[in-house]
């Protein structure tokens, strides 16, 4: 055997074809004989209706990926809409006494949050017998400062599960610091809560989370002003 002769390879095959573009012309007859797998167990099919099935195939996958795009273009909308509507309630509200009220009550109620409860600190000295004033210790204020993003994992004991109102149901919670834009100083903590497990996971994402925090830490801004509120009833 000649030293500079090899025997033909299939990428040697392959080569010549996608170098040979006219092969198949002169050829025609080639593509009605050849015979592959159907890609469907072993029953044989020709050229044309393999790449009719990968065509079909493709096909298939690029309308789940546009579903999916459509869903999750719907989930964001209506996300957006319940944050407009929470936000639209936090501007609405007139007396800057029942903030933190609106803030919780929006929140349970457009996002679905079985529970939640707030607690704000350096506010003007006329909310300072308040309860959503009263009952957060030192330690507790530094560790909400110390958040450089939300919290999010199993209840561990934290000081913050017990302002909610029913801190045994309390399976995964969420610990949002409340301030007025990102890296400003941190005036309260927002507390979310679920009895199930894993509603708030450790590893998921809270961006959403943060602009809750800094939308809600912006409207009790109004709790450090002087002439926005509304004298205490009896």
């Amino acid at each position: 055997m000649n030293p500079t002769e090899h025997s033909i390879t299939e990428d040697d095959i392959a080569n010549f074809l996608a170098n040979t573009p006219d092969f198949f012309e002169r050829h025609a007859q080639l593509l009605a004989t050849v015979q592959l797998s159907s890609g469907h167990g072993t029953r044989a099919v020709s050229l044309q209706e393999r790449q009719a099935g990968m065509l079909r195939e493709k096909i298939k996958g690029l309308e789940t990926r546009v579903v999916e795009m459509i869903r999750h273009g719907q989930d964001n909308v209506a996300i957006a809409d319940k944050l407009q509507r929470w936000t639209r309630k936090l501007l609405q509200t007139a007396h800057a006494r029942d903030l933190p009220g609106a803030i919780v009550d929006g929140i349970t109620g457009e996002f679905q949050i079985p529970q939640a409860a707030i607690k704000i600190w350096g506010v003007n000295g006329i909310f300072s017998d308040e309860s959503f004033v009263t009952g957060v210790s030192p330690d507790a204020q530094t560790f909400a400062c110390s958040l450089s993003a939300p919290y999010c994992g199993i209840n561990s004991g934290f000081e913050a599960v017990g302002w909610l109102p029913d801190a045994a149901q309390a399976q995964s919670i969420a610990l949002i610091p409340l301030r007025t834009a990102a890296g400003a100083q941190v005036s309260g903590l927002l507390v979310l809560a679920s009895p199930d497990a894993e509603r708030f996971e450790s590893g998921m994402g809270t961006d959403f989370l943060e602009r809750l925090g800094e939308l809600g830490g912006a409207a009790l801004s109004r709790l450090r002003a002087q002439g926005t509120t509304r004298p205490r009833t009896a």
